[in-house]
């Protein structure tokens, strides 16, 4: 059992309120998932630079003077913006493969969250609560983003283990529920190349859709796929830097409930995740059906 949110906006107006919407709806989700948390976090880009968000259980140590390491590295300019354990580093676009590389020789216990030209993750053990304190997610802007909160069921609980997974550029992934083929889909999608951190089946999840993307799907026609390829049960939320998605299986098992007005379009586990948001007394609310895709893009 696991809760999942996500909110899309269509009025900018708020977008600086993103962040506090979705901490809301994440912290009411807690019962559904105190072993961890996270949030992705969709903001502005960077004219010609990506985001590297990182991760250190060493974060004093391993974040010092890292942004002049890489710099020298890889003979490029390098930002950095730390936040607890995570930071975000600013890296040209064209250099971001040997950003990476030199990432790994300087840094080997440093894991990357996420890359991409708007997105961010963050995402550690503990309640949300004290997991959207620790980041000021609360403070955050921007134009969409999902959340998770985990209740480990059948792998370790670890931040690498929490949610969001991501694994393409700007593209991330929530999941409630379990994948029984994600074995043999693993092995298909690392002799196309793809690489895996964990052995969790949401990141397989994860690494179909940017796989399917890759092959020129967009959001919607890879959910669609996933209907066929992917077995099991669960509830799929997924971000791309201009869409949103939401998907669940053909026998729907796992609850949601989605909002939509002019303003936005919300997703809940539950329905109290969504009642404090702006306008929805007046929303169209519905329970997304199963085998449908549901999808939005900017």
């Amino acid at each position: 059992m696991c809760g999942i949110v996500g909110l899309f906006l269509k009025d900018k107006s708020l977008e600086p309120k993103l962040g506090s919407m979705l901490t809301d709806m994440l912290i009411t989700m807690t019962d559904r998932g105190p072993d961890s948390a996270g949030i992705a976090i969709y903001g502005t880009d960077e004219d010609n630079n990506t985001k590297l968000t990182i991760q250190s259980n060493n974060p004093e140590a391993d974040f010092d003077q890292l942004d002049k390491a890489l710099s020298e590295a890889a003979n490029t300019q390098v930002s950095i913006r730390v936040k607890d354990t995570h930071a975000v580093l600013e890296v040209p676009d064209k250099m971001v493969d040997d950003v990476r590389t030199a990432l790994v020789e300087l840094r080997p216990n440093v894991r990357v969250m996420s890359v991409g030209d708007i997105m961010e993750i963050y995402k550690e053990v503990g309640l949300p609560k004290d997991v959207a304190a620790r980041f000021s997610l609360a403070e955050m802007s921007g134009s969409h983003g999902i959340g998770h909160t985990r209740m480990a069921t059948e792998s370790a609980v670890t931040t690498m283990g929490a949610h969001p997974f991501s694994t393409g550029s700007d593209q991330c992934l929530v999941h409630n529920g379990s994948l029984s083929n994600h074995n043999s889909l693993r092995r298909k999608l690392k002799r196309d190349g793809i690489a895996f951190e964990t052995d969790n089946d949401s990141e397989v999840a994860a690494a179909y859709l940017t796989h399917k993307m890759k092959h020129g799907s967009n959001l919607g026609e890879a959910l669609k796929s996933s209907l066929d390829d992917l077995d099991g049960f669960f509830t799929f939320v997924v971000g791309t830097k201009d869409g949103f998605g939401v998907v669940r299986d053909p026998i729907a098992c796992k609850p949601a409930v989605m909002a939509e007005t002019d303003q936005y379009v919300a997703f809940g586990s539950e329905y109290r995740a969504l009642v404090n948001l702006p306008g929805i007394e007046q929303a169209r609310v519905w329970e997304p059906e199963p085998a449908t895709v549901y999808f939005w893009e900017h």
